[in-house]
């Protein structure tokens, strides 16, 4: 066997293997052996059907098989002794195999790029100062308790204000004609959430139980409802009732009623500050990883494989759809489609393309690897993350084919340890992080 490499471009390369003719012709004969002891045609006995019979009955179907033969049991090697590893599975050309002739095809796939990577280590990086205040702690608190308060209906005969949870119907109509998919018999909105437009939820405040109103609402160009920016809509309402928050006491009680090892209010309030300490430690690893990363990538210029552009495109339209119909909602009625998506998010696919091809250059480049241990250790703390038990988060992974994913996955953390370890740290306010680094 022969094989050399045609370079197409710096991301896709064309592997030209060459068979002996004297390989296929043994292959071939082979082949017609194996299938004259099974072949069965009238007229013939079982292992007695002359060759030229087979051909013309089988011909086809037997070089078929022979090439398939040829290219599995050539192309490993032929790989290897060119150093060369395809991303994608590549595209073969041939003719079929002939007896006394050496076969050829070749196999069109896209690789790794080849870059050169300078300087990346010791680099100066911004890190937010951590800052937990009782704010915060007072603010989470707050949430906890909002969330663990009933709603009970308003005996007062007042109009909505804001805080209020109002239960509406509700009709857009757009210069007089109704605007299809914009009405709802029975919609709760709480006024000042920001779930709706602005203009609504203060046009809604003053209503009565059993009024009906009209809201004017001049939507953005830019607003988040492609179907709905830049439009005027006047919605027709009949508030249905008003229910207003009763929240729970902050006291121990409230605090033992959430449950886990908590007695007292005071000790929910430690709990909860060590709870926004992790938290936010995280996050600003994470953005300083982010950063640093990004001024790495943004110092080199290669050609991306389009085969992982696509893969990376074709993964978050998949998860926008799926969060679409989760939500009982179509692309259609968020304004969307695939085309737009795939325009949209195009830039974003390329960036996290150029991040992975990096950060896998680099651990190449410095000898990491994810052991078993690690695995073991990343299954540790998912648990400990979700409360679920170490075993089972193991077994999912393994059962949906995630494992190598997850492996990824802790290679690419580990050589973002790697760069911050190596790099220097610089402590700033989170208002005085760099526009550039930002």
């Amino acid at each position: 066997m022969k094989s050399s490499v045609e370079e197409i471009s710096p991301v896709k390369k064309k592997l030209i293997v060459e068979v002996e003719a004297d390989e296929v012709e043994r292959k071939i004969n082979k082949a017609y052996r194996d299938l004259g002891k099974q072949a069965r045609l009238p007229g013939f006995r079982p292992g007695k059907i002359p060759m030229k019979v087979l051909e013309g009955r089988f011909g086809r179907e037997v070089l078929s098989d022979v090439t398939r033969e040829l290219i599995n049991e050539t192309l490993p090697k032929a790989l290897e002794d060119n150093d060369t590893f395809p991303l994608n599975v590549p595209n073969f050309e041939n003719d079929l195999p002939k007896k006394g002739e050496l076969f050829r095809y070749t196999a069109t796939m896209e690789v790794r790029p080849s870059f050169e990577l300078d300087n990346y280590k010791s680099l100066e990086v911004e890190k937010e100062i951590l800052s937990v205040g009782q704010e915060d702690v007072d603010r989470h608190i707050e949430e906890i308790r909002r969330a663990r308060g009933h709603l009970k209906p308003v005996e007062d005969d007042r109009g909505v204000l804001e805080g209020d949870h109002a239960e509406f119907s509700y009709r857009g109509m757009e210069n007089g004609t109704p605007v299809e998919g914009l009405e709802a018999d029975d919609y709760t909105l709480r006024i000042g959430s920001g779930d709706f437009h602005p203009e609504f939820e203060k046009g809604i405040i003053g209503v009565r139980k059993g009024e009906a109103a009209s809201i004017r609402v001049n939507f953005e160009e830019d607003y988040r409802d492609k179907n709905l920016a830049g439009r005027g809509i006047d919605f027709e309402i009949e508030l249905k009732d008003i229910k207003e928050m009763e929240l729970p006491a902050l006291d121990d009680e409230f605090a033992k009623g959430l449950g886990g090892h908590v007695e007292t209010f005071e000790e929910l309030k430690e709990e909860v500050k060590k709870e926004l300490i992790r938290r936010e430690e995280k996050r600003i690893d994470q953005e300083a990883k982010t950063r640093l990363i990004r001024r790495i990538c943004d110092n080199v210029d290669f050609m991306l494989p389009e085969s992982l552009v696509e893969q990376e495109l074709n993964s978050a339209i998949q998860n926008i759809m799926q969060n679409l119909s989760r939500s009982g909602t179509t692309p259609e009625m968020a304004g969307l489609s695939e085309d737009s998506l795939r325009e949209e998010l195009l830039p974003a696919a390329e960036s996290r393309v150029k991040r992975m091809l990096v950060l896998a250059e680099i651990a190449r480049q410095n000898d990491l690897n994810v052991t078993d241990e690690d695995v073991s250790n990343g299954f540790l703390s998912l648990a400990a993350e979700t409360g679920q038990d170490p075993g089972i988060i193991r077994r999912f992974y393994e059962a949906q084919n995630l494992t190598d994913s997850y492996r990824e996955r802790l290679l690419e953390e580990k050589t973002l340890n790697f760069l911050m370890n190596s790099s220097s740290i610089k402590e700033v306010d989170s208002g005085r992080i760099s526009k550039t680094e930002s």
